[in-house]
């Protein structure tokens, strides 16, 4: 029970290292003092997110970020 418990948690940590592992320290923080500066994100909101729950945010805040920049250059 306790060695099938054991890779779950291995294999649940290589998931996160592999599709989390384009993301560097330097990047990290920025994206964060953006989020804290700019959006009105706390660092406690950021820190409680789990990593791909922030990717997704990021995610849709980029997709909003593009639509509103399109839409001041139509009315430009």
């Amino acid at each position: 029970m306790r060695n099938r418990k054991c890779k779950s948690i291995k294999r649940i940590r290589r998931f996160f290292l592999i599709n989390l592992s384009h993301d560097n320290l330097e990047n990290f923080y920025n994206t964060n003092y953006q989020l804290l500066q700019n959006f009105n994100y706390s660092l406690s909101d950021l820190d409680s997110m789990v990593p791909w729950e922030r990717e997704i945010y990021l995610a849709m805040l980029i997709n909003d970020l593009k639509e509103k920049e399109q839409q001041a250059q139509q009315r430009g």
